[in-house]
């Protein structure tokens, strides 16, 4: 009759621990090279700078902010300056993507563009998913409606029964909108300038937009017109958005939105395309 090893349990707990040690050294080992201090992952930053390219996310179709010239063809508008303006502080070139609210998480998270620029509303759904850099601008909600219509004369008129009223797919609107009207319908779009189609053809009694694109609206068509709430109705801070995780890349984007602030490039860029009402201070 065989007798039980005394010490048993202490060898398997002793085992379990060097296990343990050796995968924390294993680990150290992917990290470390010749002994060196640890390598830090390549940022974003390392790589624009490798290849000479910032990557910039635009919505073309976004008035004042970035949108393309339907004379010209160029781009325009307050991010497209300040885009360049970043591509030149980091001694690189700028290559525009097109990209818009509904994709630009998957533009970055693909790896498609290095940074958002096109007036992104910092909301907790989108925080969820990528990094915000500070605010650099702030907008509130407005409508759009037509000079005719009969019944939409303030913004109280809009949340009543039988009222159609239309917002983009991804946006700030489209948040608030879904969670605050109770009786109008809301339809949600997601083609590029299908709110006006929409509101002009009277299969909506008005939009929901931002300061840059009601002023868009104003300076466009005729027919339009802005109502403002009487208070500021979900003020948003807009911010460039990148993807999460690299906080090296994060850093450079906000010392680029702090000195343009201080150095008085955001308030150019800002009364050239009118928007000086809406540039975030702090």
């Amino acid at each position: 009759m065989g007798s039980r090893f005394p010490g048993g349990k202490v060898v398997r707990r002793l085992s379990i621990a060097l296990s343990a040690l050796a995968f924390h050294a294993a680990l150290q080992s992917m990290f470390l090279v010749s002994g060196a201090a640890p390598v830090r992952a390549e940022s974003r930053l390392d790589r624009v700078q490798r290849t000479g390219v910032l990557r910039v996310c635009i919505w073309p179709d976004y008035y004042a902010i970035s949108f393309r010239n339907p004379y010209s063809g160029e781009l325009q508008g307050l991010d497209v300056d300040m885009a360049r303006a970043f591509a030149q502080d980091l001694g690189v070139r700028v290559s525009f993507v097109e990209s818009g609210f509904s994709s630009l998480t998957a533009d970055l998270l693909g790896d498609r563009c290095d940074i958002g620029m096109f007036g992104i509303g910092i909301t907790a759904a989108r925080a969820e998913k990528i990094a915000f850099s500070q605010p650099y601008l702030s907008s509130g909600i407005y409508a759009v409606s037509s000079q005719t219509h009969p019944r939409i004369l303030r913004w109280d008129d809009l949340d009543q029964d039988g009222m159609v009223v239309v917002v983009q797919k991804g946006t700030v609107m489209d948040d608030y909108a879904s969670r605050t009207l109770r009786k109008a319908s809301v339809r949600i779009v997601s083609g590029p300038q299908e709110r006006e189609e929409e509101v002009q053809s009277g299969r909506a009694d008005a939009f929901l937009t931002d300061y840059p694109y009601g002023q868009r609206m104003l300076s466009v068509h005729q027919w339009a017109h802005l109502i403002t709430p009487e208070t500021p109705v979900q003020t948003t801070p807009y911010a460039y958005g990148v993807a999460p995780g690299d906080p090296v890349w994060l850093d450079r984007v906000n010392r680029f939105v702090d000195a343009v602030k201080r150095d008085g490039r955001l308030e150019t860029a800002a009364a050239r395309f009118r928007l000086t009402p809406i540039v975030a201070r702090d």
